[in-house]
């Protein structure tokens, strides 16, 4: 398949700058692209990477100009613009299955709404509710009294334990397992015995989780994930933690029991916190970083233990002059023995 850049133009509704009935027959990253594809640069920051790529032709923000004479389609949203190219060059694999296996196993009691698709091998039990337009595809198991969204979409072998509650319009990658027990023990006759995990787990509207994810049920009340949150591969977030709204939560993150976050937190990959503390609101969590109090609102903090990032950059930069410092205190060490007549007290023993 191949597009004019004239027919892309016109496609995105943005304006052409250069040849319009240059062929395009691909759609791929600058780095990636050859002499028949067009790419795109969202940052005009980065305009020097133009150079290097191969590409025919570029999307770029509507008020970027340059230097490099191949054309160029500017657009208001590079990133959604060259989404929409990219796909008919790609297009997406339509989903093959619709509608209801016979070798799923559905309780009698569970209530399915219109246009649901439940792929073979689905298990659903005891009086789950399940909305209109959902996707549940091989492998998903969805326990006793559980409630999923409409709209919502369960990858393979996503487990949901009893009276989990998704919201709608949530996508939930394969292996993820929402509200098995939290890590709640206490050492009764010399044994550490499992606290009853008598809660559940609510994941609201909106909300994105990756491929194994763990999201504990809390010991009572709920474990709540807040609208428009998005979690990475590899996260684990115990028991009767409250995330806020539109959180971004790297992978490998791993938050301890009891913890909060407020809205619009990001935090980067690898932090870990640890239990009963607060992240304010947009405050940021930089990578591999270990909190161990509460974050202030609108703050950037990173580090082990995670202090503000200004306080750390000090501190990264005295450290990296200790070498220095040493030898400048071994030579004053000889100086001053010089000048009073003492010699080093190893030396004596010695």
């Amino acid at each position: 398949m191949s597009k004019t850049l004239s027919e892309l133009a016109q496609r995105l509704g943005g304006q052409l700058v250069g040849c319009e009935t240059l062929l395009i027959c691909d759609a791929l990253p600058l780095k990636d692209a050859h002499p028949q594809a067009i790419s795109f640069l969202d940052n005009p920051q980065h305009a020097d990477k133009l150079a290097s790529s191969e590409a025919a032709a570029f999307l770029v923000p509507a008020d970027f100009t340059s230097d490099d004479p191949r054309p160029m389609i500017q657009v208001e949203h590079v990133q959604k613009a060259f989404s929409e190219i990219y796909q008919i060059f790609h297009p997406v694999r339509k989903r093959s299955y619709r509608g209801i296996s016979s070798e799923a196993k559905i309780s009698k009691t569970a209530k399915i709404g219109e246009n649901v698709t439940i792929y073979p091998s689905v298990t659903i039990g005891e009086e789950v509710v399940i909305e209109e337009n959902v996707v549940l595809h091989p492998g998903v198991v969805v326990g006793d009294g559980c409630r999923i969204g409409a709209g919502t979409e369960l990858f393979a072998n996503v487990v949901l334990y009893d009276e989990i509650q998704i919201g709608k319009r949530c996508l939930i990658h394969g292996g993820s397992i929402i509200g098995a027990y939290g890590f709640g023990y206490e050492m009764k006759d010399g044994k550490h015995q499992l606290i009853p995990q008598l809660g559940w787990v609510e994941i609201h509207d909106d909300v994105e989780i990756g491929s194994s994810v763990t999201i504990d049920r809390a010991t009572y009340g709920a474990t709540v994930i807040g609208e428009g949150s998005k979690i990475d591969n590899l996260v684990m977030i115990a028991h009767n933690c409250k995330i806020g709204k539109h959180n971004l939560i790297c992978g490998q993150v791993g938050i301890a029991g009891s913890t909060s976050t407020g809205d619009y937190v990001v935090l980067a990959g690898q932090v870990g916190i640890r239990d009963h503390v607060h992240i304010g609101q947009a405050a940021v969590i930089g990578a591999s970083s270990g909190v161990m109090t509460d974050i202030p609102p609108g703050t950037q903090y990173v580090g082990t233990p995670a202090t503000p990032i200004r306080e750390q950059m000090l501190s990264l930069a005295n450290f990296q002059k200790l070498p220095e410092m040493r030898r400048q205190l071994k030579d004053l060490t000889r100086q001053v023995q010089r000048l009073t007549g003492t010699t080093n007290p190893r030396k004596q023993a010695s």
